[in-house]
């Protein structure tokens, strides 16, 4: 049983650092063009996110508390997947869990325990919370900062 959880957890650990990317966009979640792209920057599909809020599934999916985990960073993610869950379903996940793990936008890792180990996932929440609440950026606005920051 221990060996089966090690190799459950390596292969969670893949899917948070791997660089490949989705291939195809399912009809439950929308992919939105990419805002203008560096020469360094790869021309391929965006990982899933919901459009905007018209789209987003009603109600969304609860998010695990925050109580459940240790760890400064990790806790403060998932208050902000508690507090600003529409964004957050409007960013797509660099981790590329969407192909990994079915993840239909950066709001389904908080769903269940997998944003508590991907920094990826952690790290946009919490750039997605700065950029909402402290700079004012709408939904839209913080996912380009996400893609220009996160994307390849």
């Amino acid at each position: 049983m221990k060996k089966l959880s090690l190799f459950i957890f390596a292969l969670v650990l893949a899917a948070c650092n791997t660089s490949q990317q989705p291939q195809t966009a399912d009809s439950s979640h929308q992919h939105a063009a990419a805002p203008a792209q560096s020469a360094t920057q790869a021309k391929e599909p965006l990982p899933a996110f919901f459009k905007d809020a018209a789209t987003l599934p009603k109600p969304l999916p609860p998010t695990l508390s925050p109580e459940k985990f240790s760890g400064a960073d990790v806790k403060k993610a998932y208050q902000v997947a508690q507090e600003i869950p529409e964004t957050l379903a409007q960013l797509p996940c660099f981790c590329y869990c969407d192909r990994a793990f079915g993840h239909k936008s950066l709001h389904s890792c908080y769903e269940t325990d997998h944003s508590a180990g991907c920094s990826t996932c952690t790290d946009e929440a919490l750039l997605a919370y700065q950029l909402q609440k402290e700079d004012g950026l709408s939904p839209a606005q913080v996912r380009e900062q996400i893609i220009t920051r996160f994307g390849r």
